[in-house]
């Protein structure tokens, strides 16, 4: 069996990371955005949750197109650096473990995004569950991951911390498509919609990292509704 990397592990790298997140051109993120966007639609007016915002760039998006949005982040590094940005004023940032119960009321809100989480979760259940729960019925959710087609090529979340030199991966836990929705089914999600996405030639030209995965599955996003 293979054994999970540590939650702190997890928190403990993103922390580090924040320091260049939004200066790499990462792949993964030029891929993944676009679709998000186009998945959630037009969100003024709505009250939204991004669930492991990182550096905030879903939730300040979303603030500057209308939404009523509350971030989380168990990082307190990438969460510095989103509300350092221009736009954070107008959203509700909250530290919090996404392993845990959200502290937050059910069906309080009407859309639930969540990018580029799923393989730092050590079990889907409860992530659905929670997602599920805080949704009135109704509501929207839009989750991305990193492909788990990209595992069979030896690929996790990882960055090289320009202080040191060192390769950092924060830690990444194998899955499968199946494992992710049948999660969600089982939260009571109905699946709307899966999207796998790879890279193209014109995409790699943009994003040089991808040319040795063009034409390879590297983005997952699954569209839900409660």
């Amino acid at each position: 069996m293979v054994e999970k990397p540590s939650k702190a592990g997890i928190k403990g790298g993103y922390d580090r990371w924040s320091e260049i997140y939004d200066e790499e051109a990462n792949p993964l993120i030029g891929l993944e955005e676009p679709v998000v966007r186009e998945a959630l639609g037009d969100v003024a007016g709505l009250a939204v949750l991004d669930l492991g915002c990182g550096t905030g760039r879903h939730a300040l998006w979303l603030a500057s197109a209308g939404a009523t949005v509350t971030a989380v982040d168990f990082s307190e590094g990438m969460m510095e650096k989103a509300r350092a940005k221009p736009g954070a004023e107008r959203i509700r940032f909250l530290v919090h473990d996404l392993h845990q119960r959200l502290p937050f009321p059910d069906g309080a809100f009407d859309v639930v995004v969540s990018g580029l989480v799923l393989e730092h979760l050590h079990e889907f259940g409860p992530f659905f569950a929670e997602a599920r729960r805080v949704l009135w019925p109704g509501g929207r959710a839009v989750v991305s991951g990193m492909h788990p087609a990209m595992f069979l090529r030896d690929v996790r979340a990882r960055f090289h911390d320009p202080a040191t030199g060192e390769k950092v991966e924060p830690g990444s836990v194998e899955h499968t498509v199946g494992d992710c929705v049948m999660a969600a089914v089982r939260a009571g999600f109905n699946l709307e919609g899966i999207d796998e996405r790879a890279a193209d030639a014109a995409f790699a030209v943009r994003y040089p990292r991808a040319e040795k995965y063009v034409g390879w599955p590297m983005l997952l996003v699954l569209r839900l509704q409660a």
